[in-house]
Protein backbone atom coordinates (compact mmCIF):
# COMPACT_ATOMS: atom_id res chain seq x y z
CA UNK A 1 0.00 0.00 0.00
CA UNK A 2 1.28 3.35 -1.20
CA UNK A 3 -0.53 6.47 0.92
CA UNK A 4 -0.05 10.13 -0.90
CA UNK A 5 -0.19 11.46 -4.13
CA UNK A 6 3.23 13.41 -4.79
CA UNK A 7 6.15 12.90 -7.18
CA UNK A 8 7.56 10.17 -4.56
CA UNK A 9 4.36 8.59 -3.99
CA UNK A 10 4.04 7.95 -7.86
CA UNK A 11 7.13 6.62 -8.24
CA UNK A 12 7.42 4.51 -5.29
CA UNK A 13 3.78 2.75 -7.01
CA UNK A 14 5.67 2.38 -10.27
CA UNK A 15 8.75 0.76 -9.24
CA UNK A 16 6.87 -1.88 -6.88
CA UNK A 17 4.32 -2.71 -9.30
CA UNK A 18 7.40 -3.32 -12.28
CA UNK A 19 9.34 -5.35 -9.38
CA UNK A 20 6.21 -7.67 -9.29
CA UNK A 21 4.14 -6.35 -6.47
CA UNK A 22 0.77 -5.68 -6.18
CA UNK A 23 0.06 -2.17 -4.94
CA UNK A 24 -2.89 -0.65 -3.87
CA UNK A 25 -2.85 3.39 -3.80
CA UNK A 26 -5.01 5.87 -0.79
CA UNK A 27 -5.92 9.01 -2.20
CA UNK A 28 -8.34 11.32 -0.95
CA UNK A 29 -9.47 12.20 -4.75
CA UNK A 30 -8.92 8.69 -6.21
CA UNK A 31 -10.54 9.91 -9.56
CA UNK A 32 -8.67 12.63 -9.98
CA UNK A 33 -5.29 11.26 -9.05
CA UNK A 34 -5.67 7.83 -11.06
CA UNK A 35 -4.39 8.72 -14.09
CA UNK A 36 -1.35 9.85 -12.30
CA UNK A 37 -0.15 6.40 -11.39
CA UNK A 38 0.75 3.36 -13.80
CA UNK A 39 -2.44 0.71 -14.91
CA UNK A 40 -0.92 -1.84 -12.82
CA UNK A 41 -1.74 -0.43 -9.29
CA UNK A 42 -5.33 -0.03 -8.12
CA UNK A 43 -6.06 3.78 -6.96
CA UNK A 44 -8.96 4.10 -4.04
CA UNK A 45 -9.69 5.70 -1.09
CA UNK A 46 -7.01 5.40 2.31
CA UNK A 47 -9.35 3.23 4.09
CA UNK A 48 -10.02 0.85 0.96
CA UNK A 49 -5.88 1.14 0.66
CA UNK A 50 -5.12 0.01 4.21
CA UNK A 51 -7.68 -2.79 4.41
CA UNK A 52 -5.97 -4.20 1.55
CA UNK A 53 -2.41 -4.09 2.39
CA UNK A 54 -0.30 -5.16 5.09
CA UNK A 55 2.74 -3.30 4.37
CA UNK A 56 2.11 0.70 3.92
CA UNK A 57 4.30 3.11 2.58
CA UNK A 58 3.28 6.49 4.32
CA UNK A 59 4.27 8.86 0.96
CA UNK A 60 2.93 12.44 2.97
CA UNK A 61 4.33 14.93 4.91
CA UNK A 62 4.85 15.27 8.52
CA UNK A 63 1.85 17.59 8.89
CA UNK A 64 -0.42 15.66 7.28
CA UNK A 65 0.04 12.55 9.73
CA UNK A 66 -3.40 13.65 11.66
CA UNK A 67 -4.98 12.77 9.29
CA UNK A 68 -4.48 9.59 8.78
CA UNK A 69 -5.96 9.12 12.96
CA UNK A 70 -9.33 8.53 11.88
CA UNK A 71 -7.55 5.26 10.17
CA UNK A 72 -6.00 4.58 13.47
CA UNK A 73 -8.64 1.40 14.11
CA UNK A 74 -7.84 -0.12 10.07
CA UNK A 75 -4.41 0.26 10.85
CA UNK A 76 -3.91 -2.32 13.90
CA UNK A 77 -1.07 -4.47 13.06
CA UNK A 78 0.16 -3.04 10.09
CA UNK A 79 3.51 -2.07 8.77
CA UNK A 80 4.01 1.42 8.10
CA UNK A 81 7.09 2.80 6.24
CA UNK A 82 7.47 6.02 6.76
CA UNK A 83 10.00 7.75 3.79
CA UNK A 84 9.39 11.59 4.65
CA UNK A 85 12.32 14.05 5.05
CA UNK A 86 12.64 17.35 6.77
CA UNK A 87 13.37 20.83 4.87
CA UNK A 88 16.08 21.29 8.01
CA UNK A 89 18.44 19.55 10.07
CA UNK A 90 17.06 18.34 13.32
CA UNK A 91 14.14 20.83 12.40
CA UNK A 92 11.96 18.45 15.35
CA UNK A 93 12.78 16.99 18.41
CA UNK A 94 11.94 13.94 17.60
CA UNK A 95 12.20 11.98 13.97
CA UNK A 96 9.56 11.90 11.66
CA UNK A 97 9.21 7.85 11.79
CA UNK A 98 9.17 8.15 15.81
CA UNK A 99 6.32 10.90 15.65
CA UNK A 100 4.56 8.57 13.37
CA UNK A 101 5.01 5.76 16.23
CA UNK A 102 3.66 8.05 18.71
CA UNK A 103 0.56 8.25 16.79
CA UNK A 104 -0.52 4.86 15.68
CA UNK A 105 1.52 2.57 18.56
CA UNK A 106 -0.59 -0.49 17.55
CA UNK A 107 1.21 -0.29 13.86
CA UNK A 108 4.95 -1.12 13.22
CA UNK A 109 6.67 1.48 12.15
CA UNK A 110 9.73 1.24 9.88
CA UNK A 111 12.05 4.25 8.32
CA UNK A 112 13.25 3.68 4.80
CA UNK A 113 13.62 4.88 1.39
CA UNK A 114 14.02 8.44 2.28
CA UNK A 115 17.56 8.81 1.11
CA UNK A 116 16.34 7.01 -2.40
CA UNK A 117 15.17 10.23 -4.80
CA UNK A 118 11.96 9.65 -7.08
CA UNK A 119 14.12 9.79 -9.74
CA UNK A 120 16.21 6.62 -8.81
CA UNK A 121 12.84 4.97 -7.90
CA UNK A 122 11.46 5.75 -12.02
CA UNK A 123 15.05 5.07 -13.67
CA UNK A 124 15.90 1.65 -11.24
CA UNK A 125 19.22 1.33 -8.89
CA UNK A 126 21.28 1.42 -11.31
CA UNK A 127 21.40 4.97 -11.77
CA UNK A 128 21.23 6.20 -9.04
CA UNK A 129 22.30 5.24 -4.91
CA UNK A 130 21.74 1.27 -4.34
CA UNK A 131 21.39 1.74 -0.80
CA UNK A 132 18.17 1.65 1.39
CA UNK A 133 18.73 2.69 4.74
CA UNK A 134 16.58 0.67 7.15
CA UNK A 135 15.82 1.13 11.01
CA UNK A 136 12.99 -0.19 13.39
CA UNK A 137 12.84 -1.46 16.73
CA UNK A 138 11.02 -4.81 15.50
CA UNK A 139 13.48 -7.20 13.66
CA UNK A 140 10.43 -8.65 11.77
CA UNK A 141 9.56 -5.77 9.76
CA UNK A 142 12.71 -4.37 9.00
CA UNK A 143 13.29 -8.19 7.65
CA UNK A 144 10.24 -7.53 5.28
CA UNK A 145 10.96 -3.91 4.09
CA UNK A 146 14.21 -5.46 3.58
CA UNK A 147 13.14 -7.95 0.87
CA UNK A 148 10.88 -5.44 -1.08
CA UNK A 149 13.85 -3.52 -1.18
CA UNK A 150 16.12 -6.31 -2.35
CA UNK A 151 13.51 -7.27 -4.62
CA UNK A 152 12.82 -3.91 -5.91
CA UNK A 153 16.92 -3.90 -6.53
CA UNK A 154 18.00 -2.15 -3.61
CA UNK A 155 20.49 -2.60 -0.85
CA UNK A 156 18.92 -2.42 2.36
CA UNK A 157 21.33 -1.48 5.25
CA UNK A 158 20.27 -2.38 8.75
CA UNK A 159 20.59 0.73 10.89
CA UNK A 160 19.50 -0.75 14.09
CA UNK A 161 16.48 0.65 16.14
CA UNK A 162 13.78 3.77 15.44
CA UNK A 163 16.14 6.23 17.51
CA UNK A 164 18.36 5.96 14.28
CA UNK A 165 15.97 7.70 11.98
CA UNK A 166 16.81 11.19 13.48
CA UNK A 167 19.79 10.49 11.74
CA UNK A 168 18.77 8.43 8.53
CA UNK A 169 16.10 12.01 8.37
CA UNK A 170 19.75 14.29 8.46
CA UNK A 171 21.61 12.45 5.78
CA UNK A 172 19.64 13.98 2.25
CA UNK A 173 19.83 17.30 4.11
CA UNK A 174 23.57 17.63 4.61
CA UNK A 175 25.98 19.33 1.85
CA UNK A 176 29.37 16.97 1.36
CA UNK A 177 29.82 16.88 5.37
CA UNK A 178 33.04 14.74 4.97
CA UNK A 179 34.45 17.56 1.87
CA UNK A 180 33.98 20.87 4.22
CA UNK A 181 37.68 20.44 5.95
CA UNK A 182 39.33 19.46 3.01
CA UNK A 183 37.75 22.53 0.73
CA UNK A 184 38.58 24.75 3.25
CA UNK A 185 42.16 23.82 3.71
CA UNK A 186 42.39 23.35 -0.28
CA UNK A 187 41.23 27.05 -0.29
CA UNK A 188 42.89 28.46 1.83
CA UNK A 189 46.34 26.72 1.02
CA UNK A 190 45.71 28.13 -3.08
CA UNK A 191 44.93 31.52 -0.95
CA UNK A 192 48.21 31.79 0.29
CA UNK A 193 50.25 30.51 -2.40
CA UNK A 194 47.99 32.91 -4.50
CA UNK A 195 49.10 35.71 -2.92
CA UNK A 196 52.95 35.07 -2.49
CA UNK A 197 52.75 34.89 -6.72
CA UNK A 198 50.89 37.93 -7.45
CA UNK A 199 53.41 39.59 -4.72
CA UNK A 200 56.10 37.99 -6.62
CA UNK A 201 55.13 37.70 -10.28
CA UNK A 202 53.07 40.92 -10.62
CA UNK A 203 52.99 43.20 -7.61
CA UNK A 204 57.06 43.34 -7.14
CA UNK A 205 57.89 44.03 -11.09
CA UNK A 206 55.31 46.78 -11.18
CA UNK A 207 57.06 48.19 -7.80
CA UNK A 208 60.56 47.95 -8.27
CA UNK A 209 60.73 47.99 -12.97
CA UNK A 210 57.39 49.87 -13.63
CA UNK A 211 56.21 46.82 -15.69
CA UNK A 212 52.31 46.64 -15.47
CA UNK A 213 51.87 42.68 -15.58
CA UNK A 214 48.45 42.51 -14.25
CA UNK A 215 47.32 40.14 -17.43
CA UNK A 216 49.36 37.39 -15.45
CA UNK A 217 46.95 37.08 -13.02
CA UNK A 218 43.90 34.85 -14.89
CA UNK A 219 46.52 32.11 -16.41
CA UNK A 220 49.85 32.40 -15.29
CA UNK A 221 49.58 33.40 -11.45
CA UNK A 222 46.61 31.14 -11.25
CA UNK A 223 48.80 28.13 -12.73
CA UNK A 224 51.79 28.47 -10.55
CA UNK A 225 49.38 28.28 -7.43
CA UNK A 226 47.77 25.14 -8.91
CA UNK A 227 50.43 22.75 -8.32
CA UNK A 228 51.54 24.09 -5.07
CA UNK A 229 48.39 23.46 -3.84
CA UNK A 230 48.81 19.77 -5.61
CA UNK A 231 51.65 18.85 -3.97
CA UNK A 232 51.21 19.78 -0.57
CA UNK A 233 47.64 18.75 -0.59
CA UNK A 234 49.15 15.26 -1.80
CA UNK A 235 51.26 15.53 1.06
CA UNK A 236 49.17 15.81 3.55
CA UNK A 237 47.48 12.48 2.46
CA UNK A 238 50.41 10.36 3.82
CA UNK A 239 51.46 12.67 6.45
CA UNK A 240 49.35 11.43 8.90
CA UNK A 241 50.14 7.80 8.00
CA UNK A 242 53.44 8.81 8.75
CA UNK A 243 52.49 10.19 12.26
CA UNK A 244 49.94 7.69 13.20
CA UNK A 245 52.68 5.00 12.92
CA UNK A 246 55.02 7.13 14.91
CA UNK A 247 52.70 6.91 17.76
CA UNK A 248 51.99 3.20 17.38
CA UNK A 249 55.66 2.55 17.62
CA UNK A 250 56.41 4.84 20.26
CA UNK A 251 53.48 3.57 22.44
CA UNK A 252 54.02 0.06 21.37
CA UNK A 253 50.72 -1.02 20.41
CA UNK A 254 48.48 -0.05 17.68
CA UNK A 255 45.11 -0.92 20.20
CA UNK A 256 45.49 3.26 21.48
CA UNK A 257 43.24 5.43 20.04
CA UNK A 258 44.62 7.98 17.84
CA UNK A 259 44.37 11.95 19.13
CA UNK A 260 40.83 13.42 18.12
CA UNK A 261 42.77 15.75 15.45
CA UNK A 262 44.43 12.90 14.08
CA UNK A 263 41.88 10.78 13.69
CA UNK A 264 39.60 13.42 11.44
CA UNK A 265 42.93 13.80 9.55
CA UNK A 266 43.52 10.41 9.06
CA UNK A 267 39.24 10.16 7.79
CA UNK A 268 39.53 12.60 5.50
CA UNK A 269 42.66 11.49 3.38
CA UNK A 270 40.62 9.76 0.81
CA UNK A 271 39.20 13.78 0.57
CA UNK A 272 42.15 15.71 0.53
CA UNK A 273 43.65 13.39 -2.32
CA UNK A 274 40.72 13.72 -4.92
CA UNK A 275 41.05 17.63 -4.39
CA UNK A 276 45.13 17.45 -5.18
CA UNK A 277 44.40 15.25 -8.32
CA UNK A 278 41.81 18.01 -9.06
CA UNK A 279 44.39 21.32 -8.72
CA UNK A 280 46.92 18.80 -11.00
CA UNK A 281 43.96 17.97 -13.52
CA UNK A 282 43.30 22.31 -14.07
CA UNK A 283 47.35 22.71 -13.84
CA UNK A 284 47.51 20.40 -16.54
CA UNK A 285 44.86 21.82 -18.60
CA UNK A 286 45.98 25.33 -17.95
CA UNK A 287 49.64 24.81 -18.95
CA UNK A 288 48.23 23.15 -22.14
CA UNK A 289 46.55 26.97 -22.93
CA UNK A 290 49.72 29.08 -22.14
CA UNK A 291 50.47 28.63 -26.37
CA UNK A 292 47.29 29.60 -26.68
CA UNK A 293 47.37 33.06 -25.10
CA UNK A 294 47.83 36.46 -27.13
CA UNK A 295 50.92 37.75 -25.17
CA UNK A 296 52.48 34.76 -25.67
CA UNK A 297 51.94 35.26 -29.50
CA UNK A 298 53.43 38.81 -28.65
CA UNK A 299 56.55 37.58 -27.32
CA UNK A 300 57.48 35.11 -30.03
CA UNK A 301 56.59 37.37 -32.55
CA UNK A 302 59.30 39.71 -30.60
CA UNK A 303 61.74 37.01 -30.63
CA UNK A 304 61.56 36.77 -34.50
CA UNK A 305 61.75 40.43 -34.91
CA UNK A 306 64.50 40.50 -32.52
CA UNK A 307 66.20 37.44 -34.58
CA UNK A 308 65.97 39.73 -37.62
CA UNK A 309 67.35 42.48 -36.66
CA UNK A 310 70.24 40.75 -35.33
CA UNK A 311 70.49 38.22 -38.42
CA UNK A 312 70.68 35.35 -36.81
CA UNK A 313 69.77 32.02 -38.44
CA UNK A 314 68.59 30.11 -35.57
CA UNK A 315 67.99 29.92 -32.16
CA UNK A 316 67.80 26.45 -31.48
CA UNK A 317 69.57 25.29 -28.17
CA UNK A 318 69.97 21.85 -27.73
CA UNK A 319 70.17 21.48 -23.94
CA UNK A 320 67.08 23.99 -23.37
CA UNK A 321 64.92 21.69 -25.67
CA UNK A 322 65.47 18.42 -24.34
CA UNK A 323 65.18 19.70 -20.62
CA UNK A 324 61.67 21.18 -21.82
CA UNK A 325 60.74 17.93 -23.67
CA UNK A 326 61.82 15.60 -20.71
CA UNK A 327 60.08 18.31 -17.85
CA UNK A 328 57.05 18.44 -20.15
CA UNK A 329 56.96 14.00 -20.05
CA UNK A 330 57.80 14.04 -16.59
CA UNK A 331 54.48 16.09 -16.12
CA UNK A 332 52.51 13.98 -18.28
CA UNK A 333 53.49 10.69 -16.17
CA UNK A 334 53.00 12.48 -12.82
CA UNK A 335 49.70 13.29 -13.72
CA UNK A 336 48.92 10.02 -14.74
CA UNK A 337 49.92 8.23 -11.86
CA UNK A 338 47.84 10.92 -9.77
CA UNK A 339 45.04 10.17 -11.64
CA UNK A 340 45.51 6.12 -10.34
CA UNK A 341 46.05 6.82 -7.51
CA UNK A 342 42.47 8.90 -7.88
CA UNK A 343 40.74 6.59 -9.63
CA UNK A 344 40.99 3.77 -7.24
CA UNK A 345 40.19 6.06 -3.95
CA UNK A 346 36.82 5.90 -5.59
CA UNK A 347 34.42 3.39 -3.62
CA UNK A 348 33.37 1.91 -6.69
CA UNK A 349 36.92 0.86 -7.74
CA UNK A 350 38.43 0.48 -4.44
CA UNK A 351 35.90 -2.46 -3.92
CA UNK A 352 36.93 -4.43 -6.50
CA UNK A 353 40.16 -4.25 -5.03
CA UNK A 354 41.74 -6.40 -2.71
CA UNK A 355 44.10 -4.90 0.27
CA UNK A 356 47.17 -6.26 -1.42
CA UNK A 357 46.01 -4.96 -4.72
CA UNK A 358 45.06 -1.83 -3.26
CA UNK A 359 48.42 -1.31 -1.22
CA UNK A 360 50.69 -2.25 -4.42
CA UNK A 361 48.93 0.60 -6.50
CA UNK A 362 49.46 3.07 -3.06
Amino acid sequence: GVLGSGDFARSLAMRLASSGFRVVVGSRNPKRKASLFPAAAEVTFQAEAVKKADVIFVAIFREHYSTLCELADVLVGKILVDVSNNTEINHHKESNAEYLASLFPACTVVKGFNVVSAWTLQSGARDGNKQVLICSNNQEAKRTVAEIAQVMGFSPVDMGCLSSACEIENIPLRLLPAWKIPIFLALGLFLCFFTYNLIRQVIHPYIREQKNKLYKIPIEVVNTTLPCVSYVMLSLVYLPGVLAACSQLYHGTKYRRFPDWLDQWLQHRKQIGLLSFFCAALHAVYSLCLPMRRSHRYLLIETAVKQAVEKKMTIWVEEEVWRMEIYISVGIIALGLLSLLAITSLPSIANSLNWREFSFIQ
